[in-house]
């Protein structure tokens, strides 16, 4: 992938970056632009709450050093590519923002998009998480690369990489990632317990959330150190609340899947529940596995029907 430019150099080292001479054409000069002129709907790092105070108070007292980069729409308007803080720091203050106008061919803005993130900071795994969801869900690529494989070339990625992305975020939800923040303390394992738990859990919702917002209020440091006592809190309260609700039971014999490994399969809920436990020495299958869940259960499923004809 080519090299992205390092923003703090003169304009001309933007003009003659690799990227910018195979990708894009920059329009001379650096403009200053109102900033309701430029649209951030559909921006990747929106998902998360966006600090800025302290820019702010750079801006204001130094003055916008570092332009933003936007691509020109239709109307007088821009789509922003990068430079989300800057922007929204000069939206609070009042003034226009310094930008540099550009028009990129393919998924350059993207990828552009995608590494001024990992450059402000290293992105938490939730964050890549979300991101991973949003190239899926979204316009950002094409129909034929809206793949779990599209979005690995993307983020650099093992497709099953991606496919541990997807399924926290989907067994979570963004609602209560929200609520949890960023949480850059939290690696995969973490997250992967949290959604173990979730798994079991029969409870509320809104009472998850509830316990990060606690959290966070009754917390003080760091925006990145509340936020990951805000996921501990949560981590604790959906356990909580699975070790009440699973009394201990007598443990199903284990099946043997030569090839595979072995699993116990247990119902509940009156019959319309089903809970697999599989272990297997292959950690890509159980990925694998976990990213085409939907599609291998309705496969089973029209399987069974066909058999009940």
């Amino acid at each position: 992938m080519a090299r992205k430019p390092k923003l703090g150099l003169p304009l001309q080292t933007l003009r003659n970056a690799p990227d910018a001479l195979e990708g894009r054409r920059l329009r001379g000069g650096v403009f200053e632009i109102d900033p309701a002129q430029i649209v951030t709907e559909g921006r990747l790092d929106d998902r998360l709450q966006i600090e800025v105070e302290g820019l702010k108070n750079s801006i204001s007292k130094n003055g916008q050093r570092v332009p933003v980069l936007v691509r020109p729409l239709e109307g007088h308007r821009y789509n922003l590519i990068y430079g989300r803080r800057r922007l929204e720091a000069c939206r609070e203050l009042g003034i226009k923002v310094r930008a540099i106008v550009t028009e990129v061919e393919g998924d350059q803005a993207l990828r552009d998009q995608l590494l001024e993130n990992q450059e402000r900071r290293d992105l938490s795994f939730i964050e890549r998480a979300l991101v991973a969801t949003a190239l899926l869900d979204g316009d950002h690529l094409e129909g034929a690369e809206r793949t779990n494989r599209g979005v690995a070339e993307v983020l650099n990625l093992h497709e099953a990489g991606v496919s541990q992305l997807l399924s926290v975020v989907r067994t979570v939800g963004e609602e209560l990632i929200q609520a949890i923040g960023a949480a850059p303390g939290i690696g995969r394992p973490r997250w992967e317990e949290l959604k173990k738990a979730l798994v079991a859990y029969d409870g509320d919702r809104d009472q998850l959330q509830a316990a990060a917002h606690t959290a966070k209020s009754e917390s003080s440091g760091s925006v990145d150190e509340v936020s990951d006592r805000a996921f501990l809190a949560v981590l604790e309260a959906a356990k909580s609340a699975e070790r009440k609700a699973s009394p201990p039971r007598k443990g199903a014999p284990a099946l043997a899947i030569p090839g595979v490994g072995a699993a116990t399969v247990k119902t509940g809920r009156q019959g319309k529940q089903l809970k697999l436990d599989l272990t297997t020495d292959e950690p890509e299958f159980v990925s694998w596995l976990e990213g085409n869940a939907s599609k291998l259960i309705t496969e089973l499923h029209e399987r069974w029907k066909r058999s009940e004809d």
